[in-house]
């Protein structure tokens, strides 16, 4: 019984997630999460008191899972830190939909301000001025053109998922690589290859119009 129940309640969750994601949060209300979860009205309120509390359930589990993958990415060596953020940060956005609805919300569920999108741009910020204190360039000006590039990976992917892809961050820290004071290395370029995504073999042209315009 409580299986059911809390399979009810990630059902709930889901849906609501899927109705952020692929639209707008207006478009979460109550008739639609039921009728996309495939529960009554009081299955929904048994498990939550009402659609805000839900979309903050969306926006908590959002949240737990950006944690984590920020924690890994900096958990590693500090030199390819950002690019492995990036990596993440995209697959995240690409292949979860409560990542992809979580980045709109704030904490009480609404739209915010600060949205979980804001919050984890600032967090970040500071994991990369931590991390380039000792580097060659000046710390948070590295912050900032993380900052700038995680935000318009996840901007731009809503109208082009292959922005989310891997090989398209792995191609954007090829060319932030040497601002960083890092040469390529065949264990960097290995890493690509293992890595690459077949499905942003239509997005190599991104990284390619940022070179010609560099």
């Amino acid at each position: 019984m409580q299986a059911r129940s809390e399979q009810t309640r990630q059902a709930l969750v889901r849906a609501t997630a899927e109705l952020i994601a692929d639209g707008w949060l207006s478009d979460a209300g109550l008739v639609n999460i039921c009728r996309r979860a495939g529960v009554s009205r009081g299955a929904l309120y048994h498990h939550f008191p009402s659609t805000s509390a839900l979309t903050a359930a969306v926006y908590e589990q959002a949240r737990l899972r950006v944690q984590a993958l920020t924690e890994e990415a900096f958990a590693g060596p500090e030199a390819d830190a950002p690019e492995r953020f990036l990596v993440a940060f995209g697959e995240a956005l690409r292949t979860e939909t409560v990542v992809r609805a979580g980045m709109q919300l704030a904490a009480d569920g609404s739209a915010g301000p600060p949205r979980l999108r804001d919050d984890l741009l600032a967090l970040v910020r500071r994991r990369v001025a931590d991390t380039q204190k000792k580097g060659a360039g000046p710390a948070g000006d590295l912050a900032d053109l993380s900052v700038v590039v995680a935000a318009g990976i996840e901007s731009l992917g809503h109208s082009d998922p292959g922005w989310w892809a891997g090989e398209t961050s792995h191609r954007l820290w090829d060319l932030m690589r040497p601002l960083f004071g890092q040469d390529d290395t065949d264990d960097s370029a290995g890493n690509r290859e293992n890595a690459g995504n077949p499905e942003s073999a239509g997005n190599t042209g991104h990284a390619e119009k940022a070179r010609s315009a560099g």
